[in-house]
């Protein structure tokens, strides 16, 4: 087995390519998803952002108003730090489960972890290949604009609410250019994948 980790800034089209390295036959280890599992109504990250947070983050079903909170968040670093350390710890945990769960079923996998903050969060896991789905940030706030429909001021400080796009590229060892058509972006993703896939049949074992 092999394990990659796949990460991008916001709006950058990391779930595109996410789903392209799922149809190529690698597993897919989702963080947000887990994100939104460990906040479910009863989990015990739920019970502490109410605690911290107050009712006022709740829907009338009682689930968390994700937008609500992100509003918050987004606007205030010391908020996001708290929320962060709430909801990381039980991330962390259920990734290396489903680790674990691979390395038993599907021995001679590609993993691919799926963390938007993987730099920020910092993650122990060795991984082969740390993956940056990569679009300039003028385009970043293009596409933030449209996709939630909010006005520039909002996308910018979702944006600079994580690490400059710039210094991602820096810090990742492989680019993977979203800026043009979804043709190009499935090319530079398979390509990706044949190359992890030829590692891990030249290794044979888990990196």
């Amino acid at each position: 087995m092999i394990i990659a980790g796949l990460t991008g800034g916001i709006a950058s089209g990391k779930s595109t390519v996410s789903r392209i390295f799922r149809d190529a036959g690698a597993i897919i280890i989702d963080a947000d998803k887990i994100a939104r599992d460990v906040v479910r109504i009863g989990a015990p990250a739920y019970r502490e952002i109410v605690r911290v947070f107050g009712d006022t983050v709740l829907l009338p079903d009682g689930t968390i108003n994700r937008k609500y909170l992100g509003d918050i968040i987004f606007n205030a670093p010391a908020k996001k730090a708290r929320l962060d350390a709430i909801v990381h710890p039980h991330v962390y945990q259920e990734i290396q489960t489903q680790i674990g769960h691979a390395t038993k079923t599907a021995p001679d996998a590609v993993v691919i972890l799926d963390i938007p903050l993987l730099f920020e969060t910092r993650t122990e896991i060795p991984l082969a290949e740390v993956i940056l789905v990569y679009v300039p940030e003028a385009l970043q706030v293009e596409r933030l604009i449209r996709r939630d429909e909010i006005d520039a001021p909002a996308a910018m400080a979702r944006i600079h609410a994580q690490m400059p796009i710039e210094k991602k590229r820096r810090l990742a060892t492989v680019i993977i250019d979203n800026s043009g058509d979804l043709e190009e972006t499935r090319r530079q993703t398979l390509a990706v994948f044949k190359r992890l896939d030829r590692r891990r049949e030249d290794r044979g074992v888990s990196v």
